[in-house]
């Protein structure tokens, strides 16, 4: 009997979902109690998170769990383009599965860890700031990858650490969202889309960004599948 869902692609569904329910839940919870877990609780939480996830899943699916680092990969040719497709889908369903129990848990809440800039903080340099932090991501990403996978001990801390550093400095001024499917669906249920396409689109020049500079600091193959 032919499988129509793979194991890397349930890996990313159940991944992402874990990622957006603690992080986005971390948010909620923070904005619905009063400021009890605080800015920093919240981004340790996206931190560890991820590097709970990546642990569980490198080795699967690479634990990318974010459509720009999907593309980027395979922008770099460690990934098939054929797959980026399903992944992404997979990837959004598990971020919007994470938003909807949010939801039906705390009602209460307006936002659902909704990724928006501050106000004063205008949408272009909101723009330019998810683009960097997305570059920086992706930068650390594809240096401590093997192929599409990040797999072992330094390449879970690595990234999981630049994820709680960039939420750290970077949340108060525009959620330090890097990932599309993150920011889509708190947007979709809360209804909140006026500066949802600015994380729709920063992550994706910033990841592929990164891919580039890596050949402009090593060598010419450094992207290829045989790296």
């Amino acid at each position: 009997m032919k499988k129509y869902v793979s194991k890397n692609e349930i890996a990313e569904f159940i991944g992402t979902f874990a990622m957006v329910f603690c992080g986005c839940g971390a948010m909620t919870i923070n904005e619905i109690t009063g400021g009890t877990i605080s800015h920093v609780g919240v981004a340790i939480t996206w931190g560890l998170i991820v590097m709970a996830m990546i642990y569980a899943y490198g080795e699967i699916s690479g634990a990318h769990f974010n459509p720009a680092v999907t593309v980027a990969f395979a922008f770099a040719k460690k990934f098939n383009w054929k797959t980026v497709p399903r992944y992404i889908l997979f990837q959004t369903g598990g971020a919007f599965l994470a938003i909807a129990i949010l939801w039906f848990l705390f009602p209460e809440s307006n936002s659902f860890g909704h990724t928006y800039p501050i106000e004063g903080f205008e949408p272009y340099k909101a723009f330019v700031l998810e683009f960097l932090l997305t570059f920086f991501l992706m930068l650390v990403i594809i240096n401590v990858s093997t192929g599409s996978k990040e797999i072992g001990t330094m390449a879970a801390i690595a990234v999981g650490s630049v994820i709680l550093l960039e939420a750290m400095f970077a949340g108060p001024m525009t959620k330090a969202s890097m990932n599309p499917a993150r920011s889509l669906a708190p947007a979709v249920i809360s209804g909140n889309l006026e500066h949802l396409w600015l994380y729709l689109t920063a992550p994706f020049g910033g990841a592929i960004l990164a891919v580039l500079s890596c050949k402009w600091v090593k060598h010419d193959k450094c992207c290829d599948d045989d790296c």
